[in-house]
């Protein structure tokens, strides 16, 4: 009994210590040019869900496959039975710019089963995209409707600044439209300087799939990843925070909002 107590004790000193530094766990800044860190700080090579900063990717996949053709087309409604947690926004008429903007999880699911499992899993593996793994939680075939939240499909810090430099340096395989309203639906700040920030939130709990559905809310991770350009010089970014308990605002928010705050003091002032 004294050695199942001492095994306890010590799992959870192990898993508070895994949290003691619940907070940043990556920031990176690269030159998107070639690949140089102007600032690195963290454990970046971690895997993780990417949430809804996969929403990059999905447009990117949307717009080359024709399943999107404009930033208002096409425009769908909200079904009985679709996600609902985002609250009144996600129940409005959905085109690719509110999609972007408010996250629909719904919209998402729509694209994805519009280019079907084979296709979607094709450009996944032609993005090098994280762990490429699109499966979904195991034995739930539900990869087109979940895969990027909380489920197979795990990305690094790392890896997101790779997928953005071949995003910006159009090194994808993908059609000029597809870049160009990915581009248009991303912008979501300007700075000092006239520098131009695109990027996108994502936020989420770490769990598994458990029969009452429930998850680790007290720890999610929150995202903002993107990319920032102003003439010819462009920085690409990931920031990936970890809670340390429950907080009121969406971790995803303030990731951005980290950023946005700490971007004008990294940047030169003219990129000409």
């Amino acid at each position: 009994m004294k050695n199942l107590r001492l095994s306890a004790a010590g799992a959870l000193l192990a898993a508070m210590a895994s949290f003691a530094h619940a907070g940043p766990l990556c920031t990176l800044v690269a030159d998107a040019a070639t690949g140089r860190p102007i600032v690195r700080e963290g454990q970046c090579g971690e895997r993780v869900t990417p949430a809804s900063t996969f929403k990059i990717a999905l447009s990117l996949m949307g717009y080359d496959a024709g399943v999107l053709r404009d930033a208002h087309a096409p425009t769908l409604a909200f079904k009985p039975g679709d996600p609902d947690w985002g609250g009144e926004a996600w129940h409005a008429p959905t085109d690719p710019a509110r999609w972007m903007q408010y996250s629909v999880v719904w919209y998402s699911q729509r694209i994805t089963h519009a280019l079907g499992a084979e296709r979607f899993r094709s450009y996944v593996r032609q993005f090098d995209y994280g762990n490429q793994d699109v499966a979904g939680d195991p034995g739930h075939d539900n990869g087109l409707d979940r895969a990027w939240i909380l489920s197979s499909l795990r990305i690094s810090p790392e890896e997101q600044v790779g997928f953005l430099r071949r995003l910006v340096n159009r090194q994808l395989p993908v059609s000029a439209h597809a870049f160009d309203m990915t581009a248009r639906l991303t912008e979501v700040a300007r700075l000092p300087g006239g520098w131009v920030v695109h990027g996108k939130t994502g936020a989420g709990a770490p769990g598994t799939l458990s029969p009452d559905g429930t998850w680790d809310q007290a720890h999610a991770y929150g995202w903002f990843v993107g990319w920032v350009t102003n003439g010819t010089k462009t920085y690409v970014f990931a920031h990936l925070l970890q809670d340390a308990r429950i907080e009121p605002r969406p971790a995803g928010v303030r990731a951005r909002e980290a950023v946005l705050d700490r971007l004008p003091a990294l940047l030169p002032g003219d990129a000409g």
